[in-house]
């Protein structure tokens, strides 16, 4: 046996130990309280003698009534037949305590200088403890039959965590997947229709579009990012943006210090950022401006992201497009019921996107 089984194993030997050593110091406490009150004290010592000895022949004995537990329990094969084998497993197992304890009370004799004859020892023994016995091999097979459900339960629980737990990995780099082609097909797009156009502009575009896919390209797909690398993301981004639009876009970026390496979604403000783009910039001829905020209010951060666009029509959306679903599909995976997401109209013009996530320093 290697030393890495012999731990654990030792371990559990220990706490059989200690568990038989507790039941037996609790009944010497009360023979020593009991003859005390009685006119009849004891000493400790003769109070913790006999106890122990008891209960450490209980203990040997039930190593082989768990083994017996776990072999035939009640919930596999026969019931009749399980209960017919721990009925007769039942009987020798308190024919064995009344054996193993009359030798036991045979070594007691012999230490003491007095002689007794094991069939001294073994007939009151038989008379006084044989129901008791029963009793005792029942609750060894309940409390065995309790842990092992335990343990089953633990296992399932933890099985189904991991099991959750991949399922909504697997989601997100779904999500993920989806995400990239669709955001870098539309740069694509942009830089096409400015080749006929804007040559030199388009040579940008592909520069700045490099560096985007290189930074996407080595994204290691984990779930989550800092602010700080999100926002290192969204400015490489709009500088594609604001090549394409030219004077015609406005960005502002403010993010408080307290937020600014918290834990975020990865690519998270993208796809709010490129709907802005889409649909608060590029259809009006004015001047757009794109507004993004991180601050912490009340243990969690808020993300805004606005833009100086029409808004939301007045009969509402009539459906979102992937970015926003993508959006609130990966924060209820990431968050659950914590997290918060809504599209309002600004009061001077425009839409503002909020989201509030609960807030997760950075891994030191």
């Amino acid at each position: 046996m290697s030393a890495k089984t012999m731990a654990p194993t030792l371990l559990r030997g220990l706490g059989i130990l200690a568990l038989w050593s507790l039941v037996g110091l609790a009944f010497a406490s009360q023979l020593y309280l009991s003859t005390s009150l009685l006119g009849r004290p004891i000493t400790w010592g003769e109070a913790i003698s006999a106890p122990l000895e008891d209960w450490y022949v209980y203990g040997v004995l039930s190593l082989p009534v768990v083994w017996l537990t776990r072999r035939y329990p009640p919930e596999l094969g026969s019931r009749w037949l399980a209960a017919g084998i721990h009925l007769a497993a039942a009987l020798v197992f308190s024919l064995s305590y009344v054996a193993l304890r009359a030798l036991v009370g045979q070594v007691d004799s012999w230490i003491a200088g007095e002689s007794a004859s094991f069939q001294e020892i073994f007939d009151p023994l038989l008379v006084r403890t044989f129901p008791f016995n029963l009793l005792i091999y029942g609750v060894i097979v309940s409390a065995s039959h309790a842990l092992a459900y335990y343990r089953k339960y633990h296992e399932r629980t933890v099985q189904t965590l991991e099991l959750e737990k991949h399922l909504t990995e697997a989601r997100l780099q779904a999500l993920l997947h989806q995400l990239k082609p669709h955001f870098l097909f539309n740069t694509l797009n942009g830089i096409a229709s400015l080749m006929h156009t804007d040559v030199e502009a388009a040579d940008r575009m592909l520069v700045r579009l490099s560096e985007l896919l290189r930074i996407t390209m080595s994204h290691t797909g984990a779930a989550q990012t800092t602010l700080r690398e999100e926002i290192a993301f969204i400015e490489r981004y709009l500088d594609i943006e604001r090549i394409r639009f030219r004077d015609r876009l406005e960005v502002a970026i403010e993010i408080d210090d307290d937020v600014i390496d918290a834990k975020v979604p990865s690519l998270i403000l993208q796809p709010i950022v490129e709907n802005a783009v889409r649909h608060g910039i590029e259809p009006r001829s004015l001047t757009g401006r794109i507004e993004l905020r991180g601050t912490l209010e009340a243990g969690q951060v808020v993300l805004t992201v606005s833009d100086n666009g029409g808004g939301i029509p007045a009969g509402g959306l009539t459906r979102e497009g992937i970015g926003l679903a993508n959006t609130r599909a990966r924060l209820a995976e990431l968050y659950g019921a914590r997290q918060h997401f809504e599209l309002v109209n600004r009061p001077d013009g425009g839409l503002c996107v909020r989201m509030v996530i609960p807030f997760s320093p950075p891994t030191p």
